[in-house]
């Protein structure tokens, strides 16, 4: 285990939550999981996503998730980036704004492509101020619309 690891509180659903992230992410794997009872429910769990160990409990509905947390997901290009969307939106997640999907287990992903913060690094602020204001107006980032901005300031 690493020194700090991210822990998160569930309602009840961090079986289904494991579940899907494994299946969604490469490099993920369910590690150690308790139970109430030998068939009992899952209580905590230890597991990796994406090569990020994380712990999880199902602490009942006294916790909830919010945007102050989120998981930012480094995408090498538009496809990928297409293809993590696909897959949340099919498990239920609702898209927010500006890259942000909200999974159906309350957790907010940021789904990001690399190229993104390739413009937004550049030393010109004008072109910088365009690409951030393209990014502003967009639910799933789009690299294309994104160059567009960058190209046109």
């Amino acid at each position: 285990m690493t020194k700090v690891t991210p822990f998160l509180m569930f309602n009840d659903q961090l079986d289904a939550a494991m579940e899907f992230y494994t299946k969604t992410f490469p490099d993920s794997e369910i590690r150690k999981v308790a139970r109430t009872g030998k068939d009992g429910p899952v209580t905590s769990a230890e597991f990796v996503v994406g090569g990020q160990l994380f712990m999880g409990y199902n602490g009942g509905p006294y916790f909830s998730f919010s945007e102050g947390l989120s998981l930012y997901v480094d995408c090498v290009d538009q496809k990928e980036v297409d293809e993590y969307w696909e897959k949340l939106v099919r498990a239920g997640a609702k898209p927010t704004a500006c890259g942000w999907i909200k999974d159906p287990f309350g957790l907010s992903w940021q789904i990001v492509p690399r190229r993104f913060i390739e413009l937004i690094g550049d030393k010109d602020p004008k072109k910088v101020k365009a690409v951030m204001d393209a990014m502003m107006t967009m639910v799933k980032l789009d690299v294309a619309a994104l160059e567009r901005a960058y190209e046109e300031a």
